[in-house]
């Protein structure tokens, strides 16, 4: 990151150096273009063209400016080089879509190219060379005209490290990679300068086309093959991200991998995600904001309401460039630092089933978005994202109660037996089970009904779960008997808890409304339950002979005894 001050330090200077350096360089190398505006203005043009469309080599852009700048110096001087230079550069940087934190590379990189231009001007100009007709014809001229590339590539270089440097506070060395690179293209591309001089001074202006258009036609293609390199890229990953969708069992860990796949993607800021309900209204599931997970909305939105019910309505994707585009169509959910939005319906079966909400701090920041290649991805996510619901379904009702909701005895023998594994590698340190049974169950069912007792059943067990909450696993066992697990939890804290239950039970009546009685009217019913105790290691070596222990003494020690009474296990 760069400072603040910095920043300003470096507008001041280009403030400064830029309109105090151009009056001094036309002062002291006045142009002579007499007759020449034409020429001077195809050479503006020309360069702009280069600067905007850089070469793509290996995925990375190169801009060969360099080469068009020395046959302007070499034909116009020092000041229209510098002028054109400048120009190029800004359009340049508009291709660049700089953000307000980055803009300061605007002036930096100016105040660098006119110092390099000027310096290696004036080091060329010093050592007698000049610029105009004829220069190849003599010795001495040819010479500095090799050595005047020479002088710009090292100034560049020079001025580059210093930047690292001084502005970002780069510890890095002076030859660099990217160093050798551009001594690299600097050989091949100034070749190309010199022939565009030489063929200037005999056939004019048409030597821009025959060496200019080629140039453009070869920047043209190499885009078009980096594009279709990135788009090949771009679904070799997103095949990637399929399979391992694919492979994502539970709708967490399946959103988590879809939200990561965009940061990996793309370079965006903010990612939400909303799914539709049944009432075709979006409700979020995924809020992302700098990669950090922040608690989902609760508000949910209608068709046409904000910008992602305008996206469920149309049920086509929205680009916005800029915040004044979409800011009045927001419903207040978006961070203020967001300049570009992106919204992308997610469908399945031809109906939309979730809507994508990407956000960046650039403007214009989606302007080349692939849209095609996130529309593969959302498709990809749509249907992991219904398999894994379907098979935490399948998964719930294998483990679950269907009249409870609780866990059922198959889930939580399984469960026992991984924490027991647990207790033996002191993972935790012991494990308690308290057996739960209502007393006179059967006469409940005789006197109200079944669906009276199905009442019952669930209040009891919604109570239990409630004040167990994460302190421990609550299971039904089997008919009207429940089971509840605790970790690191002494015999006396679990007697404790155990009474404690057995008083809430007692004193806190249920009501029943689907009873036998033809009025149907809501009765208040009291109930009893008796519990039992084990716990382990003390009392048990394996997880079945806990659950063994646990029954007996609710049987034995609470049942036998009269119920409606607590019970511990004893040797």
């Amino acid at each position: 990151m760069v400072k603040s001050s910095t920043k300003k330090i470096i507008w001041a200077i280009w403030i400064v150096l830029i309109p105090i350096g151009l009056l001094l360089t036309y002062h002291f190398y006045p142009p002579d273009i007499t007759g020449e505006y034409g020429d001077v203005l195809a050479f503006l043009i020309f360069m702009a063209i280069v600067a905007s469309m850089p070469m793509m080599i290996n995925g990375t852009p190169v801009f060969f400016l360099q080469w068009a700048t020395i046959s302007v110096f070499l034909i116009f001087g020092l000041f229209i080089e510098t002028v054109l230079v400048q120009i190029a550069l800004f359009t340049l940087m508009l291709q660049m879509r700089l953000d307000k934190k980055s803009l300061f590379r605007l002036p930096m990189n100016s105040a660098m190219f006119f110092l390099v231009s000027v310096l290696s001007g004036i080091i060329y100009y010093s050592l007698g060379g000049s610029h105009g007709a004829d220069l190849l014809f003599h010795f001495d001229s040819f010479m500095l005209i090799l050595f005047y590339p020479f002088i710009y590539f090292v100034l560049n270089a020079l001025f580059i490290f210093c930047i690292d440097r001084l502005v970002y506070k780069r510890k890095v060395n002076f030859l660099t990679k990217d160093v050798l690179w551009e001594f690299f293209t600097t050989l091949i591309t100034y070749p190309v300068g010199f022939a565009l001089y030489i063929m200037y001074l005999d056939i004019g202006l048409m030597a821009l086309v025959l060496i200019g258009i080629p140039f453009i036609c070869l920047s043209v293609v190499l885009r078009l093959y980096h594009s279709s390199q990135s788009i090949n890229d771009y679904l070799k990953k997103i095949a990637e991200i399929g399979h391992q969708l694919s492979q994502a069992l539970f709708v967490k860990e399946t959103i988590n991998l879809f939200i990561d796949s965009i940061f990996e993607l793309m370079k965006v800021d903010v990612v939400y995600v909303d799914q539709v309900n049944s009432k075709n209204e979006l409700e979020s599931i995924a809020r992302v904001e700098k990669q950090k997970k922040l608690p989902i909305f609760s508000d949910v939105l209608k068709e046409n309401e904000g910008i992602i019910g305008r996206v469920l309505a149309a049920k086509k994707p929205a680009v916005y460039h800029r915040r004044k585009d979409w800011e009045e169509l927001n419903k207040g959910f978006m961070p203020d630092y967001i300049e570009s939005v992106l919204c992308m319906p997610i469908i399945k079966n031809n109906g939309v089933i979730g809507i994508l909400l990407l956000g960046s701090v650039q403007k214009k920041a989606f302007a080349h978005t692939k849209l095609m290649i996130l529309d593969l991805l959302c498709t990809q996510f749509a249907v992991a994202l219904d398999n894994a619901r379907y098979f935490e379904k399948t998964k719930e009702k294998s483990e679950r109660c269907a009249l409870t909701k609780l866990y059922n005895y198959r889930y939580f023998e399984k469960h026992l037996t991984a924490k027991f594994t647990e207790m033996n590698n002191n993972v935790i340190n012991n494990l308690t089970v308290i057996m739960l049974d209502i007393d006179h169950f059967k006469s409940i069912n005789d006197t109200y009904g079944h669906q009276a007792g199905n009442e019952i059943l669930k209040e009891f067990a919604d109570r239990v779960s409630k004040l167990i909450d994460k302190h421990g696993v609550v299971a039904r066992y089997g008919g009207e008997e429940f089971v509840i697990l605790l970790e690191n939890t002494e015999i006396e804290e679990a007697q404790e808890l155990a009474e404690f239950l057995r008083k809430m039970i007692e004193t806190r009546p249920f009501f029943i409304k689907q009873n036998i009685d033809e009025k149907q009217k809501e009765l208040q019913v009291s109930i009893t339950a008796s519990l039992g105790l084990a716990c382990a290691p003390e009392q048990a070596d394996e997880a079945m002979a806990l659950i063994r222990h646990a029954d007996r003494a609710l049987y034995v020690g609470a049942k036998r005894a009269g119920r409606n009474r607590v019970a511990c296990y004893m040797k």
